[in-house]
């Protein structure tokens, strides 16, 4: 068995891309993970398939971020199957493809709304828990677009700057109940969300990279996996860039 032999882990965003393979991995890794999706009934199955294919247990669930009623009702079902939860991966995510002086309410508020107050909505319950439980680890997924001037969106930057702050200021706090929080920058990854990205943008960035080309999710996954384990002891509140070694 794994570094995260018997954990209990939510994951948000699973059906695919980055949240699939931190599915996969961690379930790989020994743990029962639980998660959320949006629409991609397709996808969650094949997810659900992918951990049970690592003998561990799967729960999906469909409801967004930005449903913070299902996502309270959520918790307490994930609760009640899996008894604790000691691991929290926020890792859903949208971005759209937009420069500043064309930006509508209507997108900047869509991208907050999912990118920012999604990030509390399932974090406050599932944190309330691991006060309780005086344990457990919070890993956020950020972005290399909320650390340096790359050509991405605003709004997107703005939400991904957002979770930075939040994981600093929560793991203050969190400290004091024996929680980690930490999170990882990610670059540009061989995702869907990597690939709504116009395409311009996506060969700029394999030249800006000492690696030469975009990550493959599970490459972040497997470092979430240490991050998340009891094999980190002494990190929290740090972000983590995993970006292939972007020089701009």
């Amino acid at each position: 068995m794994g570094i995260l032999k018997d954990k209990k882990v939510f994951v948000t965003g699973g059906s695919r891309g980055l949240g699939r393979a931190l599915c996969e991995v961690f379930a790989r890794e020994g743990a029962d993970v639980a998660f959320n999706y949006n629409s991609n009934d397709e996808g969650a199955q094949e997810t659900i398939k992918a951990i049970e294919a690592h003998g561990r247990k799967g729960l999906s669930f469909k409801i967004s971020v930005t449903d913070k009623e299902g996502i309270d009702g959520m918790v307490k079902e994930v609760m009640k199957s899996f008894g604790q939860i000691d691991i929290l991966v926020n890792n859903a995510a949208i971005n759209k493809a937009n420069s500043f002086v064309t930006t509508t309410e209507k997108a900047w508020r869509e991208i907050v709304e999912t990118n920012v107050n999604g990030l509390y909505y399932v974090t406050k319950p599932f944190f309330r828990h691991m006060v309780k439980q005086r344990f457990g680890n919070i890993l956020n997924i950020s972005s290399i677009g909320a650390i340096r001037a790359l050509p991405t969106s605003v709004h997107y930057a703005t939400a991904k700057s957002a979770c930075i702050g939040f994981t600093k200021c929560l793991a203050r706090e969190a400290g004091q109940f024996g929680v980690t929080v930490n999170a990882i920058a990610a670059g540009i990854l061989n995702t869907d969300l990597g690939h709504s990205l116009p395409d311009r943008f996506q060969e700029m960035y394999k030249t800006w990279t000492i690696k030469g080309r975009l990550g493959a999710p599970e490459e972040l996954a497997e470092f979430a996996a240490f991050l998340a384990s009891d094999k980190n002891t002494f990190m929290t509140g740090e972000i983590v860039t995993i970006d292939g070694g972007c020089v701009v």
